[in-house]
């Protein structure tokens, strides 16, 4: 200590008390408003209405399948904190795949980024400020609420009859066939189920698939599509599609469920073809993967019950799309594919909401290219507990069954198999890319 901090020791401790207080009046005031400013600079006019434009308001407006519109910023106001909340546990855009594993970029990606997370999270934190106007971007052009995600339809099979729904009817199961009209055999390019409008509020799903018969009398056909809410309609990739013949039958498995009001559905299934004529390289395959029918047991009470299914890939395989299937008590889904050599490679997660029905299509340049004897394993968790907020009953076991109250687990996967010297060409092709 100084001879003055000695002789004086009051004065200095006063002097460095005056010292530190006028550092806080200076400083303190000035930091924190700078912060402060930092933060509020934030807006929505300028910041968050172009996230809600791109990944919100084709939902949430209305007429459509969201509770709330968020178009204006009276709008959006009052749910600032919950959008924030939302948004920060990626309950919302709904986009529930696991972003540290497997495959990481997907086509129509409509999750949002840390960035924008963060910037609804401190517009919110700021107050939730208007900002200027003069800063926000021009009203987008929503889509029509009756538009073919896959574009407008060159042709469009519809149920014969229209179907009423009472007010508190059963669940009700339907088998209905349609005649497709189609005169000659034409290759699909997209496909695309679509309840009519307001019909989607009963319409808890549908698949679409055909049959028909050729000249010898044999049978064939396949699976079409399949609508859920959030499952938008399936576009090919480039060089693939699937043969639909003259004379094919369509038939529409319809599951309806009360909404305690009438309402009348005619549902409708949409193609896009290639030209006459033309017919692609491969056949795109859609099909239940892993499907655990027999031998889902989940426990009242329990959490994290665990199923597995497997399916052999007989040939070399591309696989474009996942989409997990389970009901409301579903958690979790993993896909994996086992390789011949015993590796074994996680392909994707992802968390469960039986609201949304998501089709995570994978980025060509990343679309998981698979040896011919690979297992894919599918991997599902279920939650039976009181903890999970949509299970109607934790006290009572859950089997397979078809009623949303029963459950299921097996995944919805898109492939296409290739010969074995295609198949060394592209991974190739791949591994060329990949040490650019």
């Amino acid at each position: 200590m100084s001879n003055i901090e000695n002789r004086h020791p009051g004065k200095f401790s006063f002097h460095m008390l005056m010292m530190v207080l006028a550092g806080f009046t200076v400083f303190g005031p000035e930091m924190a408003a700078a912060r402060q400013s930092a933060v509020s600079e934030v807006t929505f006019a300028k910041d968050v209405l172009p996230i809600m434009q791109r990944a919100c308001q084709q939902c949430h407006r209305a007429g459509s399948v969201a509770p709330m519109s968020l178009l204006t910023y009276e709008e959006v106001r009052p749910w600032a904190r919950a959008i924030r909340d939302k948004t920060a546990q990626r309950e919302m855009p709904p986009w529930f795949i696991e972003r540290n594993v497997g495959v990481r970029r997907f086509k129509e990606d409509a999750s949002l980024s840390d960035e924008e997370i963060a910037t609804i999270g401190q517009w919110v934190d700021a107050g939730a400020p208007r900002g200027n106007p003069g800063d926000a971007p021009a009203p987008i052009e929503l889509a029509a609420l009756d538009d073919w995600r896959i574009g407008s339809p060159e042709w469009i099979v519809e149920l014969p009859e229209e179907q009423l729904i009472g007010a508190v009817d059963a669940d009700r199961w339907l088998d209905i066939w349609a005649d497709s009209g189609f005169a000659e055999d034409r290759y699909i390019k997209a496909v695309e189920t679509k309840p009519s409008p307001g019909g989607h509020r009963v319409v808890h799903h549908v698949a679409t698939s055909m049959r028909w018969e050729d000249e010898n009398g044999e049978e064939g056909g396949g699976f079409l599509n399949e609508y859920a809410m959030g499952k938008n309609g399936d576009i090919f990739p480039d060089g693939t599609g699937r043969l639909i013949k003259a004379g094919t039958q369509i038939r529409f498995n319809m599951h309806y469920s009360s909404v305690g009001e009438e309402i009348v559905d005619r549902t409708r299934v949409g193609f896009q073809l290639y030209p006459k004529g033309y017919i692609p390289d491969r056949v795109l395959i859609s099909r239940h993967v892993g499907d655990s029918f027999d031998t889902l047991d989940i426990p009242a009470g329990a959490d994290n019950v665990r199923s597995d299914g497997y399916y052999v890939l007989p040939e070399p395989t591309q696989v474009t799309g996942f989409q997990p299937h389970m009901h409301i008590r579903g958690k979790r889904m993993c896909v994996e594919a086992i390789h011949p050599n015993g590796t074994i490679e996680t392909l994707s997660c992802t968390g469960h909401n039986f609201g949304w029905h998501i089709v995570y299509n994978y980025a060509d340049e990343v679309a998981p290219l698979l040896p011919a004897g690979t297992i894919l394993h599918v991997i599902g968790w279920h939650d039976n507990t009181a903890s999970n907020r949509y299970n109607p009953d934790p006290k009572n076991w859950v089997g397979f069954g078809n009623r949303s109250i029963d459950d299921m687990s097996f995944a919805w996967m898109s492939f296409f198999h290739m010969p074995e010297e295609i198949y060394e060409e592209k991974l190739v092709r791949r591994k060329r890319m990949s040490s650019e």
